[in-house]
């Protein structure tokens, strides 16, 4: 067959590599920002990167785990799937902390990684890793293209798994030969996935249990998890709550999800929760669970969790539900759902005054407490200073360890979305970076990364996306010069033997942020301490601020490991 000198330019003008068909897709999925790494394996990516005209933002990182914990910023406080692109082999495994952060705190991610050419896979070959094998126990789902047909297709499918159902990370893995190919442009991106169908509407026979248990409560308690959160039910969860004065307790991850200023807000509960919350657990009748997972450090030892209640559990994960903790009425189905099915289906209401009464007595005699120190910082009032003169309204992103608790103590959220942390794997080295992803997805909004000397040293490097991007996050170090946790549960637990977990030799933070090109303070006073944050929250750039706080003081109220959420230790009347 003879083809014209116009047929085979047409032939031409619409070759493409299979990276223009991954950059199409991103596109296609209305991605606003990617965070990467370049290498060798995904440099094909990186030139279509180069060639194309894209709408989306590539933000380059120092190290592929900011990449990562920074896509986990941006998905947490956008709702949007955080995107990361990193090379083979130590591109990849840099990776891995990140990923399982998400799969734990449900943080729907697409991640692409490179991957050696199909022909050498298998061989050792530079830069080879089974991304696959390693990331299958920690992914939602994970993909290796194999046939450069399949990658749009592959693409569009992986950006629905991670953000529907209970959200999660999925990896795909793309070998170098596969982006690199020259096709024809004519692939079709639509999927059938028949085996995945997330169950998202409440059986309504449920949900009159749920009304016909809250009939009969004398002693209920709500307890709001981050699934609020990630199904935008925040309104709903209030509306509820006031509709049948339901105390309110949240967990880590659901700060945030109902006003910590509300006059049925009793705080966090857990290993570091409040008084009155985790008596509430204790002591109630009935506990509704909407959208939280019963974790270790929530219930404690579970032979004493909410012992006397009747356990309702709403989750989108029916594999949550019944696994930690015996539950009596489950509900699989989107939180939302789920609260306005419970709208729609309201019940008579019952009387429960004198369980209120008690739950304020025990807010009003039981409160969280701290002692001031005439020389250096109280980590705990300098967390309610930071709440004070940002109005409660900054977009606060913590690091793991005290000063994590403190900030979920102290910084009473009234706003959803606006408090990033790592929860379930407790992941050290996450606050910055996730503030600037945080930063990137609220550009107009006050974004606080609150970390710790320790933490802080881990993805420092970040600081250069800092002036790169002209990002005006604020870091405020609690810069105790030790491993503030390790060192609280070595005074408690292990006879006060401080092994390795006090800091000898930090580096001058002012001079490294300045170094950076960031603007560095630093502050030792708790009278300099309201001026110095008024400017700094007022000021159009990035800041770095060392704030010298005690070295020893400890976070309470506390759970002992083994114990019962209602032995805490360190609560005073």
């Amino acid at each position: 067959m003879k083809v014209d000198a116009n047929q085979q330019m047409e032939v031409k003008s619409n070759l493409v590599t299979g990276a223009d068909l991954f950059v199409q897709a991103l596109e296609r999925a209305n991605v606003e920002v990617v965070f990467g790494y370049p290498g060798g394996a995904v440099l094909p990516i990186y030139d279509a990167l180069h060639r194309n005209q894209t709408s989306f933002e590539h933000v380059l990182s120092r190290h592929e785990q900011g990449s990562i914990h920074a896509a986990e910023g941006y998905a947490r406080v956008s709702g949007k799937p955080g995107v990361v692109i990193a090379t083979s082999g130590p591109g990849a495994t840099n990776l891995i902390t990140g990923i399982t952060d998400a799969m734990m705190d449900s943080i729907p991610l697409v991640i692409f990684t490179g991957q050696v050419a199909k022909g050498v896979i298998g061989t050792d070959a530079f830069q080879e890793a089974d991304v696959m094998g390693i990331t299958t126990p920690i992914t939602k789902y994970n993909y290796q293209v194999n046939e450069i047909a399949e990658l749009p297709r592959i693409v569009n499918e992986a950006f629905h798994i991670a953000t529907t159902g209970r959200p999660g990370p999925v990896v795909v893995d793309i070998p170098k030969n596969i982006s690199s190919t020259v096709t024809v442009n004519d692939y079709e991106a639509d999927f059938h996935l028949p085996g995945y169908q997330p169950t998202i509407t409440p059986n309504p026979l449920q949900i009159t249990k749920v009304n016909e248990a809250l009939k009969r409560a004398e002693k209920p308690v709500l307890l709001a998890g981050a699934g609020i959160l990630i199904s935008d039910a925040s309104n709903e969860l209030k509306q509820f709550a006031q509709h049948y004065q339901l105390p309110v307790v949240t967990t880590l991850l659901g700060l945030g999800s109902y006003p910590g200023k509300e006059s049925l807000s009793l705080g966090m509960a857990g290993m570091h929760g409040t008084y009155a919350a985790n008596m509430a657990i204790y002591e109630c009748d009935l506990l509704i669970n909407i959208g939280a997972r019963f974790d270790d450090r929530l219930t404690g030892n579970i032979k004493h969790f909410a012992p006397n209640a009747k356990i309702v559990h709403i989750d989108i994960d029916p594999a949550e539900i019944g696994k930690n903790i015996e539950t009596n009425i489950p509900v699989v189905a989107d939180a939302k759902r789920a609260l306005t099915a419970l709208l729609k289906n309201t019940t008579e209401k019952c009387d429960h005054q004198n369980w209120l009464h008690q739950l304020k007595h025990n807010q009003l005699d039981f409160p969280l407490w701290y002692d001031r120190s005439d020389q250096e910082i109280s980590p705990q009032w300098l967390m309610e200073q930071i709440y004070e003169l940002s109005k409660g309204e900054a977009v606060v992103t913590t690091d793991v360890g005290q000063h994590q608790m403190w900030a979920a103590q102290y910084y009473s959220f009234k706003d959803p979305h606006n408090w990033v942390t790592s929860g379930g794997l407790g992941t050290m080295g996450f606050g910055f970076p996730a503030a600037i992803g945080a930063q990137m997805a609220k550009p107009n909004s006050l974004v606080l990364a609150v970390v710790g000397d320790g933490g802080f040293q881990m993805t420092l490097q970040e600081l250069s996306i800092l002036k790169s991007q002209n990002l005006p996050v604020k870091v405020i170090i609690l810069n105790n010069e030790a491993l503030g946790m390790v060192r609280q549960w070595q005074e408690s637990f292990y006879e006060e033997r401080y092994s390795h977990s006090l800091f000898s030799e930090n580096p001058d933070f002012v001079k490294l942020a300045e170094s950076y090109g960031v603007r560095g303070m630093r502050v030792e006073k708790e009278a300099d301490v309201p001026n110095i944050l008024s400017e700094v929250f007022t000021y159009d750039g990035p800041v770095v601020i060392d704030c010298r706080v005690v070295q020893k003081t400890s976070v309470y109220p506390m759970i002992a490991p083994g114990t019962g959420i209602q032995e805490m230790i360190g609560v005073r009347r």
